[in-house]
């Protein structure tokens, strides 16, 4: 048997050893809230646990679940790994079609992780491409399918300010005019930014946000590693948050100690910026708990040197006590090992102009409105699994208010297969919640029965 056979066959029994970890002490209800209890950590000895749901796709009428007097149904389907939605003013939906960067085997660590995103269903070769989809009647089919931008480099956010299309490749933003109405753009675009993407790459997404007033861009960065394995200068402008001032093109960094922040959005009433973040790995079942949280400008929020706040992790050396008195304890715990990434207000951006006392046609009962839908694409890590799921969180005042709920469910089969994969989230303009479903293929739709 050659090398590369060799660490194939003994990944995969790693892998199958690693699911028999420990379970977990807790439900996974236990570590969502304001004011979550950690646990202590728990190595789980040298072997970390490894317990992906193996993706097997939906199968032929399937859908998830929504809550009673709601309809879900298939936007679009026959998509290329859709990881992010983007809607356009016009009520387009751009669907980023995109996967990780292709990555070398050259350690028993690459072929594990390679083996655990096979069977997660996020092995495929990226399409970096994105689609729209323009639903002119707002009946929730589409009539309008085109390629609307390609030749990208593992893509993830998008944001229009003006004429000008924004999208965020893993290494770079880049810059495309953009006609309104448009079904395609064609072109090399302008690269304004270049972002730090070296080998690697655990954490490949980049996310981005315009400020209301399109001066600013936001730009989420993961961590290059779990815990900055390969030394802290390998995580310059990583874990954080950078701003890039669109008239002068001049970077700073926002925020730091954010480990892998994906969803970006501005609260409602008061205009925050919120993030959700997945944190670190390998401290147990239960540690430590992804989460969202308002965004201070120049704020830290403790990776590497601590987690959820002031609580150190010692595995971290050498220790940062100064780092550590800065952090900010997040504002709502979303689960440990949930892998919450995608983020959106409901309503995230206006719906159609109707006539006074009209509501939107496929429009959320009131107890929704204001609060945030959470994309969580699922553990690999935690044994049960947890996550693979869609969250309502209840907003009062510009903080959560309440439990998380969970709205859209059933992408785990009887079994534990993963039938798809929740990231991505958009409320489109008649109201109705688009979740893009990277194992499935799948954009669906969730609207109000009517």
């Amino acid at each position: 048997m050659n090398r590369t056979a060799s660490l194939a066959a003994l990944s995969a029994a790693l892998l199958a050893l690693a699911a028999c970890g420990k379970a977990s002490d807790l439900p996974s209800s236990a570590t969502y809230g304001p004011d979550v209890k950690l646990t202590a950590p728990d190595p789980n000895g040298p072997i970390p646990t490894l317990n992906p749901a193996k993706a097997v796709g939906w199968p032929a009428g399937g859908a998830p679940t929504a809550p009673a007097g709601f309809t879900v149904t298939r936007f679009a389907e026959g998509l290329a790994h859709p990881r992010w939605l983007y809607l356009l003013p016009n009520g387009d939906v751009l669907v980023v079609e995109s996967n990780s960067p292709a990555r070398k085997k050259t350690s028993l660590t690459d072929w594990v992780a390679a083996a655990v995103f096979k069977r997660a269903g996020a092995d495929a070769a990226s399409a970096n491409q994105i689609t729209l989809l323009r639903d002119a009647d707002g009946n929730g089919a589409p009539e309008q399918r085109t390629v609307f931008l390609k030749g990208l480099n593992s893509p993830l956010g998008v944001a229009l300010v003006g004429e000008t299309l924004y999208v965020a490749n893993t290494d770079s933003v880049m810059a495309f005019p953009y006609t309104p109405g448009a079904t395609a753009i064609s072109g090399p675009g302008v690269k304004i930014a270049d972002l730090p993407a070296g080998a690697p790459n655990q954490h490949w997404v980049r996310n981005l946000l315009a400020s209301p007033d399109g001066k600013t861009l936001y730009v989420s960065v993961g961590s290059h590693s779990n815990l900055a394995e390969g030394g802290i200068d390998k995580e310059a402008r990583r874990a954080g948050i950078l701003a890039i001032d669109l008239a002068s093109k001049t970077e700073r960094v926002f925020a730091t100690g954010l480990r892998n922040p994906v969803g970006m959005a501005f609260e409602p009433t008061g205009g925050a910026l919120w993030t959700a973040v997945n944190e670190r790995d390998m401290l147990g079942n239960d540690l430590v708990p992804d989460y969202m949280t308002s965004v201070q400008d120049g704020g830290h929020y403790g990776w590497p040197w601590s987690y959820y706040g002031q609580n150190v992790d010692v595995r971290m050396q050498p220790q940062r006590p100064d780092m550590v008195a800065k952090a900010i304890r997040p504002d709502y715990a979303l689960g440990a090992h949930t892998a919450s990434l995608g983020l959106a207000f409901y309503p995230a951006i206006p719906v159609v102009e109707l006539a006074a006392g009209q509501t939107a046609p496929a429009s959320f009962p009131a107890r929704y409105a204001l609060g945030a839908f959470v994309g969580q694409h699922g553990s690999w890590n935690r044994k049960p699994a947890s996550g693979y799921k869609v969250v309502f969180v209840p907003f009062s005042g510009g903080k959560p208010n309440g439990a998380a709920q969970d709205f859209l469910t059933g992408f785990l089969d009887a079994k534990g297969q993963a039938l798809g994969r929740p990231v991505g989230v958009a409320v489109d303009r008649t109201g109705a919640l688009l979740v893009a479903d990277d194992v499935g293929n799948v954009v669906w739709r969730v609207s109000a029965a009517r």
